[in-house]
């Protein structure tokens, strides 16, 4: 169950397009609440809530230096997601490869098997 939670929390985090900007710009290095939140001509109270959705899911962190907060990305990294995805990735394959295995055996033409078939 706690693994779903963990799931839940990071694929809601990555739902949003803003949010999945701001693990872009923390992927170049660190930067305060104030600094994220300056392209998107947003409110630092805005870019807080997005900051702590991200920070829930473990993806980032924060910390307060001076009179700002600065935010880098977390440790959590994408890993759990990863594997749930690869799983059901390959479940997939393996499925449609089935599929295809199916419709190359039935669409292939008939083979003589030794019996009369026409009359």
């Amino acid at each position: 169950m706690v693994q779903q939670e963990v799931l839940d929390r990071t694929f809601a985090a990555l739902a949003d397009g803003t949010r999945r900007q701001i693990l872009i710009r923390l992927g170049q290095g660190p930067a305060t609440i104030g600094e994220l939140a300056e392209p998107f001509g947003m409110s630092l109270t805005g870019m807080k809530k997005h900051v702590h959705v991200l920070e829930n899911a473990g993806l980032v962190t924060t910390e307060k230096v001076g009179r700002s907060r600065q935010c880098r990305l977390g440790a959590e990294r994408l890993e759990d997601a990863m594997s749930w995805i690869s799983f059901y990735q390959r479940l997939w394959e393996r499925r449609l490869d089935g599929l295809d295995a199916y419709f190359t055996l039935k669409n292939a033409p008939e083979t003589n098997t030794g019996k009369d078939t026409e009359r």
